[in-house]
């Protein structure tokens, strides 16, 4: 074949590739801003197109091309080479990657589980707490009177400087107490999807009943003050990672009951997979969450105004986070 032949039938994936090159030797912003000039060349075409590449430069030498030729399918060998065998990222700066983009991905890849999970904890939340305020008598229907007694007591407005006067050491012994019962929780959540979802269904349903129900006693009652202050702080970590973690439950059992084209072990496997990922960032959403409870919502020296703005934030931090985390970035390997 003539080399103008050969130049010509190759020269727009050579263009394709160098403009990729161009783009991952920058930034990773970078390359998702020039993704679209890439004639249709993705990271995972990649590879295949670089070994053709390197077909295409001994098939130039051994044709005796130009040394133009010849040099630009080096170079750009040279720089692919680089490129795809560049070292890994450190293990904190792939933490960080899947923290802020990998995982948000994700939780928005499960959007169907993930909004029945919330419909499934929210409504009854919210119904159970606008119940009460009508007929107050229905708390003692979920609850005993013992542990609404024991909320009461938790919640006194005459009592609130007790509980917001925890020593340093009391709050180390409750962050671990915390950590303990948010994972457990979050844990149990997921893990029951493997009852064909229903598990999953049924522990959403009763924590948002029993949030409800107790957050809507301590309301009807006037102890509604002392409460929102103390669950204000890491309400929007804690109840969302419930909330995914129910997607992730919501998952498996699908995939036990409706594993689509795949036979069932292999979309349990896949679901399994991708809950076990999910299972990492709800466990840094659950300690983080621990923290706050601990170190921030037992602080009583807080004003109300900086305790409900700082709750507020998280809560608008912890959507954008989900909502717009990670999107358009592609996989720097």
């Amino acid at each position: 074949m003539r080399q103008d032949a050969f130049v010509a039938r190759h020269q727009s994936e050579w263009d394709a590739f160098e403009r990729w090159l161009d783009a991952r030797e920058g930034s990773p912003r970078r390359a998702r801003r020039t993704r679209r000039d890439w004639d249709g060349l993705v990271d995972e075409d990649v590879p295949s197109r670089y070994r053709r590449l390197c077909q295409q430069q001994a098939l130039a030498r051994r044709r005796g091309y130009s040394p133009q030729v010849t040099a630009r399918l080096q170079a750009l060998m040279q720089r692919g080479h680089n490129v795809l065998y560049r070292p890994p990222p450190p293990p904190w700066r792939r933490a960080l990657r899947f923290l802020l983009a990998d995982f948000p991905r994700l939780v928005r890849a499960q959007r169907g589980c993930l909004w029945a999970s919330l419909a499934l904890f929210a409504v009854p939340l919210v119904l159970m707490f606008a119940l009460i305020q009508q007929w107050p008598e229905l708390a003692y229907g979920v609850m005993s009177p013992e542990q609404l007694a024991q909320m009461e007591g938790m919640y006194d407005p005459a009592r609130a400087a007790e509980r917001f006067a925890r020593t340093r050491q009391t709050d180390m012994e409750m962050f671990g107490y915390y950590i303990w019962n948010n994972v457990s929780i979050g844990f149990r959540t997921f893990a029951s999807g493997l009852l064909a979802g229903v598990g999953t269904i049924f522990v959403l349903i009763f924590n948002g009943v029993f949030i409800g129900t107790v957050a809507g006693h301590l309301q009807a009652i006037g102890h509604g003050g002392p409460f929102w202050r103390f669950v204000v702080g890491h309400s929007a970590p804690e109840l969302t990672a419930i909330v995914i973690a129910g997607a992730g439950g919501l998952r498996l059992g699908l995939a036990l009951i409706a594993p689509g084209q795949l036979r069932r072990v292999d979309a349990l496997v896949q679901a399994g997979r991708d809950g076990g990922r999910l299972c990492l960032g709800i466990l840094v959403m659950l300690v983080f969450a621990a923290f706050v409870e601990a170190f921030w919502s037992s602080t009583g020296a807080i004003p109300d105004a900086v305790r409900f703005g700082v709750g507020g934030g998280l809560w608008l931090l912890t959507g954008l986070w989900l909502w717009r985390g990670g999107r358009g970035v592609t996989d720097a390997r």
